[in-house]
């Protein structure tokens, strides 16, 4: 399988921004240990901070990966954009966040891309990446 982990913004701070509510390991750690935990399968690794940089990476992939971890960060809640792509795409995407939006901040608690995603792992910190992964891996061997 092909999966891609698709971050936003400030999601390249991880391991130094905000240890208390994100910890203190770093994206490449977190990927190195989801690709050591799934060594037949290809998991590629895209953060920015810039949403059409996201929106064309969701173009590029979504027709031919087998699907998409997306962690949109602070663009969950504001992204009409975001939430159009992914239902324009054919390859299915699993929303994923490490803290729960739901118990934070009430601006934090929509989710444009809600209900353009085929699953959703909300607040299990950083394992909640290797979740969404395993999630596509259980899928596909159905």
């Amino acid at each position: 399988m092909e999966i891609l982990i698709l971050n936003g913004p400030n999601l390249n701070l991880l391991g130094i921004r905000q240890p208390d509510i994100y910890g203190e390991i770093t994206m490449d750690e977190i990927v190195g240990d989801i690709r050591d935990s799934f060594p037949a399968h290809k998991i590629e690794y895209f953060q920015s901070n810039h949403e059409g940089l996201l929106l064309d990476k969701l173009h590029e992939v979504g027709f031919s990966y087998d699907g998409i971890v997306m962690n949109a960060g602070a663009y969950t809640h504001t992204s009409i954009a975001i939430a159009d792509a992914i239902r324009s795409i054919n390859t299915p995407v699993v929303e994923m966040h490490i803290s729960n939006i739901y118990e934070r901040e009430d601006f934090r608690r929509h989710s444009y891309m809600k209900d353009a995603c085929v699953h959703h792992i909300i607040g299990e910190g950083i394992g909640g990446y290797e979740k969404a992964v395993a999630y596509f891996i259980k899928s596909y061997e159905r």
